[in-house]
This record gives structure tokens, C-alpha cells and sequence, in this order.
């Protein structure tokens, strides 16, 4: 049987804070459905084909990755998320404004990496 139909989809789950919150799925119901449907969409398509690389992921280091998004509004989405315990966990999510990846991003993204592991 050919690899693609043997493929399972990778569960995906959203990081949750101590106090139960669930950032990631706050920060996606705080947008318009034009947007979150087109983000849930590229999270869907990186569910059924994990490990998924470019245009729509891109490996950032340390077990963090991106999923790229342009959204219909002419906006950049980005959803920062790792491979953990066979599920993939969207630890971050933020309307890209620079062309870098701001680093307070990053850094909020490894720190619930850390304390995923924890």
C-alpha cells in the first residue's frame, strides 16, 4: 500500500497555562472567521501531512516550528508549535508584523516548550 494512504492524521492539542487557559485557541476565537478558517485549514493540512515542510512549515530550532499562513485579509499568521508525545501542540499564535521573527514571540514559545517537558 503506497505510504500516503497508510498515513495517519497527528493529533493536535493546544498548550495549556497552570490555570487551565488555552492561549493559542483564545488568541484564534479573538479573530474573524475569514482568518481562523484559513489558519485552521494550514493546521489541518500540517495534521495529515506531518513532517510537513516548506511553504507551509518551517522548522525554527529546538523542536519548534512555524506554520505559515497568509490570510485572507492580507495579514501573516503564524501558529509556533512542537512534536511532543505524538501530538502536536500549538504553543503560540500571533499576526506577524515584521519581516524577522520577533523574538518576544520565540521566547514565549520556548517557555511553553519548557514547561511542556516539565
Amino acid at each position: 500500500m503506497p505510504d500516503h494512504l497508510n498515513r495517519r492524521k497527528a493529533p493536535l492539542v493546544f498548550f495549556r497555562t497552570v490555570t487551565g487557559s488555552e492561549p493559542v485557541r483564545e488568541w484564534l476565537q479573538s479573530l474573524d472567521q475569514l482568518e481562523r478558517h484559513a489558519i485552521g485549514k494550514d493546521l489541518l493540512r500540517a495534521q495529515w501531512r506531518w513532517p510537513v515542510g516548506m511553504p507551509l512549515c518551517r522548522a525554527l530550532g529546538g523542536g519548534l516550528w512555524e506554520i505559515r499562513t497568509n490570510l485572507p485579509t492580507k495579514r501573516i499568521a503564524r501558529v509556533l508549535l512542537c512534536h511532543y508525545e505524538g501530538h502536536l501542540v500549538a504553543l503560540h499564535g500571533f499576526i506577524k508584523k515584521t519581516r524577522a521573527m520577533p523574538d518576544d514571540d520565540l521566547a514565549l514559545a520556548r517557555k511553553r516548550l519548557r514547561e511542556l517537558e516539565q
